[in-house]
């Protein structure tokens, strides 16, 4: 019956109900009777996070006290609005009900209660009970019924409201998370399509070399030597290709040509021909790449110029950086968004593609805003050996 709260929790839930007892007490009491009715309802209002049904027990005990006792109603009263609260928004299927059933039989509870104290008024000023009497006192009780059902089942129903909007962005949260594994997972199938493009073309390379090397043996001594050198890179190349594409799961996709580095001039011309403003700078000695390097670059740029167009201030240019450097090579992207701001969010295969375009490369990115920009900036390795 007892919830798992926070410590913070709990000291602002005590807090808060020391503190409305604390100042309760500056008032002072009619009877000894009304000071345990305002004791029991702190101690419910304390605990109300903790366990709704207790403090809806505690609760009810309280106002039974005050009944008996024949206490006027009370300021510490307001109490049970919090826990009437509690009980539909964090109350298990049971005490939900229950705070519901005790909203509407506390109504009608004190509405008979305070119409009693009503009609004993008249009858103590010696008043003569006639018609107009009881209708007065019907009415006092419809009034006080209303009112009475206005506030307690005002604040169930606040409750049950704030439960059922939590669970509908848990669930909304939960269809997001779901649907960007989905978009994930088929941006990694693609992925390891390419990557199985790029690596049987390598394997083929070594096969043919390796039979030409072996036929040419005898004839020719210095092919061989050719041979084995050429092998030994594409086996470089296709072993690298290989390490990214283990624990990538692969469904069967139709094959499709894989562009490549050289292939960025045809990519900015056709953005450039849609009117895209695109401006490249290249800094350091260009570098030959691995097959899939090549692919992860030409990925990064296409995705992210491709948003640019989508989303960016078409009346600016995009910058283009390719910084050739040890090792590496440092990719960058800037251009201005469309009102300084992004559009609205939604699932899709862009910023999700690109990290994992450089994350399978042995690499990394990062995109964002930065100063009514959107950045995206990717580092992919290389090997010197490899490229040399």
């Amino acid at each position: 019956m007892l919830r798992s709260l926070t410590r913070v929790q709990l000291i602002v839930d005590i807090s808060i109900a020391a503190l409305c007892l604390l100042l309760r007490l500056t008032f002072g009491f009619e009877s000894l009777a009304l000071v345990f009715v305002v004791v029991i309802m702190a101690g419910a209002l304390a605990i109300r996070r903790l366990s709704p049904a207790i403090a809806l027990g505690i609760a009810w005990v309280g106002a039974i006290i005050q009944l008996i006792a024949l206490q006027a109603p009370d300021v510490s009263n307001l109490a049970i609005l919090a826990v009437l609260y509690t009980t539909a928004r964090y109350g298990a299927a049971w005490v939900k009900w229950a705070g519901l059933i005790s909203a509407g039989a506390g109504s009608v509870i004190a509405a008979l209660y305070m119409t009693y104290m009503v009609w004993n008024t008249l009858t103590a000023g010696m008043l003569v009970v006639s018609t107009a009497g009881s209708f007065q006192t019907g009415f006092t009780f419809a009034a006080w019924l209303i009112g009475m059902l206005a506030a307690l089942g005002l604040s169930w129903t606040l409750g049950l409201l704030a439960k059922t909007w939590r669970e509908a962005r848990d669930a909304q949260l939960a269809r997001a998370l779901a649907q960007e594994n989905v978009v994930i997972e088929q941006e990694r199938n693609r992925i390891a399509r390419d990557m199985h493009d790029v690596v049987a073309h390598s394997l083929a390379v070594v096969i043919a070399q390796a039979d030409g090397a072996r036929y040419a043996r005898a004839s020719d001594p210095e092919a061989v030597d050719a041979a084995l050198i050429t092998i030994a890179t594409t086996a470089r190349e296709a072993l690298g290709d290989v390490r990214g594409l283990l624990g990538q799961l692969r469904h069967s996709q139709a094959e499709g040509p894989q562009p490549a580095i050289a292939d960025l001039s045809v990519l900015l011309d056709q953005l450039r021909a849609s009117g895209l403003d695109v401006r490249l700078e290249q800094r350091g000695a260009v570098h030959p790449l691995p097959a899939s390097q090549q692919l992860a670059v030409y990925r990064i740029i296409q995705e992210g110029l491709t948003n640019a167009l989508r989303h960016g201030n078409a009346a600016t240019p995009v910058f283009l950086t390719l910084d050739w450097l040890v090792g590496r090579v440092d990719l960058s992207i800037v251009n201005q968004l469309r009102g300084g701001v992004l559009p609205e969010p939604r699932i899709g295969h862009g910023t999700m593609g690109m990290r994992e375009r450089a994350v399978l490369a042995g690499g990394a990115f990062s995109g964002g805003v930065r100063d009514a920009n959107y950045v995206v900036q990717a580092t992919i390795p290389f090997s010197r050996e490899v490229s040399s």
